[in-house]
């Protein structure tokens, strides 16, 4: 099994203790995500500390207010590195007012262009605003992502909306991945949209170390947790748990490169 998703730099315990009981709990590759400068120096640093560990590089939504050419050129430069298997996560986030819309717009501009240029898949965040009349950045990703992201790999990391969504990214080809909120009691919406996705375009993750998966709620998440993910998901979609790992592990070679 892997883990396409995780942030190891905000995980407990240490880093050597997540990688081993992640590889006792059977996941063998984990990719840890950056989202700004100091976290992404931090991802390829664990990922050259560890074997089985990857690196993604990027800016988060939330941290992208004063994106300029300067921090473009710093995520361009990281993402040439070889322990850098993603950019990301980018996208848009309208939950939370962590940036002005237009300058998440610029950073999630620039990272597809960036993914494009070095050749590696593109991480998206998306999260819609809570309440009526605040937007909804699910059906501005996909807008922006089909008029700019042609030709690159694209990755919806902890995929939240429905059914309807999920049928359309398999349409334009992009990744979708499942984290702990699958598995909750009310998110009979998100199972619904997994038994949507085509065993090729579908990954798991933790996110950790949030949105631990029903089993271990209450607990920070890690790696390891991603199999009570997986377990739910190949559930949801009346598929044979061990087919859907194959599966799985195809996917994350064949993006990653691991």
């Amino acid at each position: 099994m892997i883990d396409s998703h995780a942030h190891l730099g905000s995980c407990e315990p240490p880093d050597a203790e997540l990688v081993a009981a992640a590889l006792a709990a059977g996941v063998e590759r984990i990719l840890t995500v950056g989202m700004d400068e100091e976290s992404n120096a931090a991802a390829i640093e664990k990922a050259r500390e560890h074997d089985g560990v990857f690196a993604a590089v990027g800016r988060h939504p939330n941290a992208a207010e004063g994106f300029d050419d300067e921090a473009a050129a710093s995520i361009r430069r990281l993402a040439a590195d070889p322990d850098v298997r993603a950019v990301g996560e980018t996208g848009l986030d309208y939950y939370r007012d962590g940036a002005p819309r237009a300058d998440q717009v610029r950073a999630f501009e620039a990272q597809i262009a960036i993914a494009r240029g070095v050749g590696k898949p593109l991480i998206i965040h998306m999260r819609d605003a809570a309440g009526p009349g605040g937007g909804r950045a699910v059906s501005d990703c996909f807008e922006l992502l089909a008029a700019e992201a042609d030709g690159v790999d694209v990755i919806l990391h902890c995929f939240s909306a429905g059914p309807d969504e999920a049928r359309t990214a398999a349409r334009h080809g992009w990744y979708v991945s499942f984290a702990g909120n699958v598995t909750y009691p009310k998110a009979q919406i998100l199972r619904d949209a997994a038994a949507e996705v085509p065993d090729s375009l579908l990954l798991v993750e933790t996110d950790s170390p949030y949105l631990s998966p029903q089993p271990v709620r209450g607990q920070r998440n890690q790696p390891a947790h991603v199999v009570h993910t997986a377990a739910v998901v190949a559930e949801a979609r009346g598929a044979d748990a061990a087919a859907q790992e194959a599966a799985i592990e195809a996917n994350a070679a064949r993006l990653f490169g691991w």
